[in-house]
């Protein structure tokens, strides 16, 4: 298939699952419960921190995230602290309740003196530099001491990492094409900036539709095949990632 042809048939398939309804047990569909910009931020940070394995345990799991903070993510992080953060016999894959309370003290620190999620993710010029500087941040805030077995679960592409966890986050809030799933709430970040979230399902469409030659799945690979999509939608490469992912975990491609 020719470049021509290839950028049409991904347009096609963008098309088709860039829509609400393909997002129904889906991980993002989690922040899609709110409307208040620090409530969707915070649900889905969190939401995309625990979204590997099965679809329907992600969603269960970040589910009972919600309901622990009340249904007031950001309300919740404000006024508590300390053993209000301890979710007790909470486990989702080796993220437990360690974790999770690590994780609420650190977004309630970033909120407090750090301006914010969308902030704490602009610190730098590119992604390579503002995923790595954000990780750092994440772990050096002060007062907090840092469970160790909490550090594997914010990935760093200065580790040669794919990062895909925090890459499908960014595009959630930096795109915003208005058709009812990404959200588009983060100004100080271009969608042409963003990178792919590469998993296995994106990997093998790419290379199977000659998109990708590394066999790896880590961030050299991951701006691969960026820069392949560039190629097709300099303004907004990322939207193929609905392409890719479809193809790959709808149709079995």
């Amino acid at each position: 298939m020719n470049k021509k042809d290839l950028k049409a048939f991904l347009d096609e398939k963008e098309e088709l699952y860039n829509r609400p309804n393909f997002i129904e047990d889906d991980p993002l569909g989690i922040p899609r419960k709110f409307s208040k910009k620090e409530d969707i931020e915070i649900a889905g940070f969190l939401a995309a921190t625990i979204a590997w394995g099965q679809r329907k345990t992600i969603v269960k799991n970040a589910n009972r995230i919600i309901d622990f903070m009340e249904h007031e993510p950001f309300r919740f992080l404000m006024e508590n602290d300390g053993d209000d953060f301890y979710f007790d016999g909470f486990v989702h894959r080796t993220f437990n309740a360690i974790d999770l309370a690590f994780f609420f003290k650190a977004i309630k620190e970033i909120y407090t003196h750090n301006k914010g999620l969308e902030h704490a993710f602009n610190i730098g010029s590119s992604a390579f530099e503002r995923i790595t500087n954000f990780q750092k941040l994440f772990f050096s805030l002060d007062g907090i001491e840092v469970p160790e077995k909490s550090r594997k679960h914010v990935s760093s592409p200065a580790k040669n990492s794919a990062t895909k966890r925090l890459n499908m986050y960014l595009r959630w809030m930096v795109r915003n094409d208005k058709k009812g799933v990404d959200f588009g709430i983060w100004k100080q970040h271009s969608p042409a900036d963003l990178m792919l979230p590469l998993d296995v399902h994106t990997g093998t469409i790419s290379r199977k539709l000659g998109l990708l030659k590394r066999k790896q799945n880590d961030w050299k690979t991951v701006e691969e095949i960026t820069n392949q999509l560039k190629e097709f939608d300099s303004e907004d490469p990322i939207k193929y990632d609905f392409a890719l992912f479809g193809l790959g975990a709808i149709e079995k491609f």
